[in-house]
């Protein structure tokens, strides 16, 4: 590995770091205001500080932009609508999910994502492997110890994150759709400012917004907006253009241990025995869903 290589490395490390901890602020920033209210205020500000690298990035990747079909904006505001769509949904299921589960199990339950994007997959005829299904079964069993309790019942937040996996699959698939059709930097502020609209729109609709509660939220709803959108979303596309794709499936999976890393020191939540046994296995799922097929690649490849 070279210098690049490690920095990518780190990079990737801190966004999951960031990532993690991001539900930590969100679970304190929702003692102070509604869960809509926060996503309203935290993906406009994301949206808004992605809009600077438009400028910085668009003279460094003129040549990269040019293997992209040109779209026009009404494909971009569709694209980034349907995108946002499924954005919002997911973001306020996982959100509302908070009040009633810790940040630790939303983030592993959130996590399950990677393995649930290829099992929905199928249903767009695109091909899995051996280590999909592995991870699946690795990931179910994980989150019957984590959630499901001794009389066959789940916690309503627990569910309310399981609902939200699929949305935020959902999600990635659309925007693997979408991202080779347009600028994906676009893509990302639209989708983000229409998550913005809706969550609002929902707020002052089942909501109280008040300023002082925004005033007591500011410090989590930044970290949230631009913490780890803005922030994290750069880091990530920084790294990504260095990194082993095995290291940034690894690195960025940590997301989920962060969380219940910032859940047990800054929240004083605890995991039982049998809660990381679940937490465990449901790692073990997403790493093996996630690297099989990389790892096999590289096996194939002459030294």
């Amino acid at each position: 590995m070279n210098l690049r290589s490690y920095r990518a490395d780190a990079l990737l490390l801190l966004t999951a770091t960031i990532w993690g901890f991001a539900f930590v602020a969100q679970r304190i920033g929702m003692d102070y205001v509604g869960p809509f209210t926060f996503n309203g205020v935290r993906f406009a500000l994301g949206s808004l500080s992605l809009v600077p690298l438009l400028v910085v990035l668009k003279p460094k990747e003129s040549a990269a932009r040019a293997l992209v079909p040109p779209a026009s904006r009404r494909t971009i505001l569709w694209g980034g609508g349907l995108a946002g769509i499924f954005l919002f949904s997911g973001a306020s299921l996982q959100q509302v999910g908070l009040v009633y589960t810790t940040a630790g199990n939303a983030g592993f339950i959130t996590g399950l994502y990677v393995v649930i994007v290829p099992l929905m997959g199928l249903f767009l005829r695109q091909r899995t492997n051996t280590g999909t299904w592995l991870g699946a079964i690795l990931a179910a069993l994980g989150l019957y110890f984590l959630s499901i309790t001794e009389h066959m019942t789940i916690a309503w937040g627990d569910l309310l994150e399981l609902f939200g996996a699929f949305f935020w699959a959902a999600h990635v698939l659309i925007i693997g759709r979408l991202s080779p059709r347009m600028d994906a930097l676009k893509l990302a502020i639209t989708q983000f400012a229409v998550c913005s609209l809706l969550s609002l729109l929902t707020a002052l609709a089942v909501e109280t917004l008040t300023w002082e509660g925004l005033q007591q939220a500011a410090i989590p709803i930044l970290y949230g907006g631009l913490g780890s959108v803005g922030v994290a979303y750069t880091l990530q596309v920084v790294a990504q253009k260095d990194a082993h794709p095995a290291h940034a499936a690894i690195f960025l999976s940590m997301e989920a241990v962060f969380a219940a890393i910032g859940g047990w020191w800054l929240l004083n939540e605890l995991l039982t025995a049998r809660a990381m046994l679940g937490c465990g296995l449901m790692l073990a799922g997403m790493l093996l869903s996630q690297l099989w097929g990389l790892l096999r690649l590289d096996r194939r490849r002459p030294s």
